[in-house]
């Protein structure tokens, strides 16, 4: 049984962050009471909904409706990302200046940044 099934939040039990159970940011630690689950209203009130909807259309906890366009840029920035450590890959055992090491990482984290800044939100919020 996963943790969300559970009603724990995520990353809890493994020494991880706790992560909002809607968009999966990192919450802040709390001290005392229940540990939070969402980061804002906003995203407690998409959870139900996307729930709701789950439970309409019969879906199970591991499945999820992507939209097409939304899955086509993910994947394509997973593929600039692997291109980018198949270029380090490539590119380091050649590197013997710091300037050359560097521009190796700024083209690595170039190419990380979209999906590390990546949100996805409901077609309705588009």
């Amino acid at each position: 049984m996963e943790q969300a099934d559970r009603g724990e939040p995520s990353g809890t039990s493994r020494g991880e962050p706790s992560r909002c159970k809607w968009c999966r940011r990192v919450l802040p630690p709390r001290g005392v009471g229940r540990p939070r689950e969402y980061c804002s209203q906003s995203c407690r009130q998409w959870h139900w909904v996307g729930r709701q909807r789950a439970a309409e259309l019969q879906l199970s906890e591991s499945e999820l409706i992507v939209a097409k366009d939304e899955l086509d840029r993910l994947h394509d920035e997973m593929y600039v990302l692997a291109c980018a450590v198949d270029d380090a890959e490539r590119d380091l055992p050649g590197a013997h200046s710091a300037a050359e090491l560097r521009e190796i990482l700024d083209w690595l984290l170039e190419a990380a940044r979209p999906l590390r800044d990546r949100e996805l939100r409901p077609a309705s919020q588009r």
